[in-house]
């Protein structure tokens, strides 16, 4: 069967590029593993996603926003971020800004639930669930997968969405930089005792990462950030051993915590795709760039993809253009590359600097954060980048 492009992936980014092609007149085919039961109603994994005000406007215009909740929608309204045992912080607060918080609290599931939805009554939307691709191949012309039992899809695009270890984007010989931090990711949520006012805290302890970040109710979630070897260790932990271990590496900022959820654990590689396109083929989401953590930028810089490469497709249709010929994917691929990279880099650049325990390490990590703020334009552009509010007011997107 043949349509205009096909989507390998329905996670978070792959749907909400559909989305934003769902309002033109093209055949799209969404191609996915999991079973539909699974992208309508999504398990809690843990994963609570800090989203930028470029986000929300962005979700917005999808129509994904307007799905989802006010009581599943927390608020940032400031930052800490902590050095080792030192209580100095470097701080951040939306009342240096010119709106009301410094970004959003969503639980990944909930993302995923309202870019699902969002899709609904689209009828050149094609949802083909529990279907695994095992090739895919492109021609001048064309682009094709094929499945396992031998059936082929055909289109002028194919774009890949399937994860920072996509296969298809392998297949497609997409060369891809990976650096495997050799740490594991733990996440989870807790009550707190005392009001968290909505403040995020980014602590790096000289043994461990430990983010704790604003959800409503006075519940805040945990991500702690550790050598793979100790992850066993610390998912065994007794709930009340682990909680009591939370509040002594907060200082007890938050009085009693209490766990609130069960453990989950990610390893930490992060990717960057050397380039995000090749012949009618593009890579989008974490396919085209998987992120560390501790900017919170993953979901961010996936929409921003699926943002980018849909404008481009809408504007050679518009010309009456080839939308997959390779110019408009070369220039979905540097208006991309040029916001990614520099994040991607700078994040793996602060991630080493903050998990190197050697002395000039540490007082370069103290001095940065006196310096962050004692030097105000450094701190703009610092507290810019994590918010993207310039980015949403100045029209880029």
């Amino acid at each position: 069967m043949d349509y205009d492009i096909i989507i390998i992936g329905a996670g978070p980014a792959g749907l909400s590029f559909a989305r934003a092609l769902a309002n033109t007149d093209l055949k799209i085919a969404l191609v996915e593993r999991s079973t539909e039961k699974d992208l309508a109603e999504p398990a809690y994994d843990g994963r609570e996603i800090a989203l930028t005000h470029l986000s929300h406007r962005l979700m917005n215009d999808l129509g994904m926003w307007q799905l989802i909740d006010d009581d599943k929608i927390a608020l940032i309204k400031s930052a800490k971020v902590l050095n080792g045992n030192s209580p100095y912080s470097l701080n951040f607060d939306h009342e240096e800004t010119s709106k009301d918080n410094l970004g959003f609290m969503l639980s990944n599931n909930v993302i995923r639930k309202a870019a699902f939805d969002s899709l609904k009554g689209f009828e050149n939307i094609a949802l083909l669930t529990e279907k695994e691709v095992v090739n895919v191949g492109t021609n001048a012309s064309a682009g094709w997968i094929e499945f396992a039992d031998e059936t082929r899809l055909k289109a002028p695009l194919v774009v890949a969405a399937d994860s920072r270890f996509s296969s298809t984007r392998r297949m497609m010989g997409i060369a891809t930089s990976m650096l495997d931090f050799g740490r594991t990711c733990i996440v989870c949520t807790m009550q707190a005792q005392n009001l968290h006012q909505y403040s995020a805290h980014e602590c790096f302890h000289y043994d461990r990462t430990l983010a704790v970040l604003p959800l409503n109710n006075n519940q805040v979630s945990i991500v702690i950030t550790l050598a793979s070897e100790e992850t066993d260790s610390v998912l065994s932990m007794h709930r009340d051993d682990f909680a009591r271990d939370i509040e002594r590496r907060m200082s007890n900022k938050l009085g009693r915590l209490e766990l609130t959820s069960e453990r989950f654990a990610y390893p930490l590689v992060a990717t960057l795709a050397r380039n995000f396109y090749t012949n009618r083929f593009a890579v989008i989401g974490d396919a085209a760039v998987g992120m560390h953590p501790v900017t919170a930028h993953g979901f961010n810089l996936g929409l921003q993809s699926a943002h980018i490469l849909a404008s481009e497709i809408k504007a050679a249709i518009a010309k009456g253009a080839d939308y997959a010929a390779s110019p408009v994917l070369a220039r979905y691929s540097s208006k991309h590359m040029r916001t990614a990279a520099p994040i991607y880099h700078g994040t793996n650049a602060l991630v080493r600097l903050y998990t190197t325990t050697t002395r000039p390490a540490k007082l370069a990590r103290r001095a940065l954060l006196h310096l962050g703020n004692i030097i105000k334009p450094a701190k703009g552009l610092i507290m810019d980048q994590l918010t993207e509010i310039g980015a949403e007011k100045s029209g880029r997107f």
